[in-house]
């Protein structure tokens, strides 16, 4: 069954060795031959700048990473862009969807032609924060746990007029409620249920049930500190208890995959990088049937387009 994959770190690991290949190199889950094996029809590849990069050099390590995107994942064999909404009904059977987002306003701080610039290049997921605070909003690791900057609004909106998701994935409390006031295309790409494991990422039944009713898309997060307190490992039964939980709170046309792989460093039992997504795929159609199965795998992410 082909999956729709909302969230990975990739062009992280190529930017840090940019001399790695990214075939069938298996320091990466998400290598070409595993996302073909698992059957990944799309994937999305995340921008992301460390915190520790300064200031006057983010934008130039997010167009490093894009540039990578663009001469290291497109022009592998099979591969195409989704750079508009549109392109993803044109994908060929033999082809894999490849797309463009950015994790964090850090990039490109307060300039807006450089979102602009950002959105002209294929970027169509964008979260205004990794875990620190920057320009725009507060991440959960900031201790002030603020909402949204009027900068912050500025850019929901502006992801608005150009039919992009607003990620809430690594937002606060408080900013996730902002970005529920304001965003048209609402999404965590990668969070789970906070009811089942306490981590300061996952999402409050409040916060999946408000995504819920904005028709938003809630991808769940396959690292194992998001699936299970206290546990350095887990298996696919903990995890597909979140999506269970879910589903009870009435989010089953709303549920999609975001597994983190290539920005993680502690897996789930027997899904240890994209080759093994049918081993989801198969645990799942055990408790739902094809058709919800789908639904989890792609066409929940169809359904909730842009368009």
């Amino acid at each position: 069954m082909r999956v729709f994959d909302l969230h990975c770190d990739a062009l992280l690991k190529l930017w840090e060795n940019p001399g790695r290949t990214y075939v069938n190199n298996s320091d990466f889950h998400t290598n070409m031959e595993r996302l073909v094996r698992g059957d990944v029809k799309v994937q999305l590849y995340a921008v992301f700048v460390e915190p520790e990069i300064p200031s006057d050099l983010k934008f130039q390590v997010a167009m490093d990473q894009i540039d990578l995107f663009y001469t290291r994942v497109l022009t592998q064999k099979g591969v195409r862009h989704i750079k508009e909404w549109s392109d993803l009904t044109e994908l060929e059977p033999n082809e894999i969807g490849a797309m463009l987002t950015l994790e964090g306003a850090d990039a490109f701080g307060n300039d807006l032609g450089k979102l602009r610039t950002l959105y002209r290049l294929g970027v169509k997921s964008l979260g205004l924060t990794w875990n620190n605070a920057n320009l725009c909003a507060d991440g959960v690791g900031e201790p002030r746990n603020g909402g949204l900057t009027e900068l912050g609004f500025e850019v929901v909106r502006l992801n608005n007029e150009y039919k992009v998701w607003t990620d809430v994935s690594h937002l606060t409390e408080p900013g996730f409620w902002d970005v529920m006031k304001v965003a048209k295309y609402p999404v965590a790409t990668h969070s789970n249920a906070k009811t089942l494991c306490s981590h300061r990422r996952n999402l409050t039944d409040e916060q999946a049930q408000a995504l819920f009713q904005r028709d938003g898309l809630l991808g769940v997060v396959f690292h194992p500190p998001f699936i299970k307190d206290d546990a350095d490992s887990c298996d696919i039964d903990d995890l597909v208890k979140h999506i269970d939980h879910f589903c009870e709170l009435g989010g089953k046309d709303h549920i999609a995959f975001g597994s983190d792989f290539d920005g993680i460093d502690r897996v789930v039992t027997r899904l240890t990088h994209s080759g093994e997504y049918q081993n989801l795929i198969e645990e799942l159609l055990k408790r739902y049937s094809e058709e919800e199965v789908k639904g989890f795998a792609y066409k929940n992410v169809l359904n909730h387009l842009p368009i």
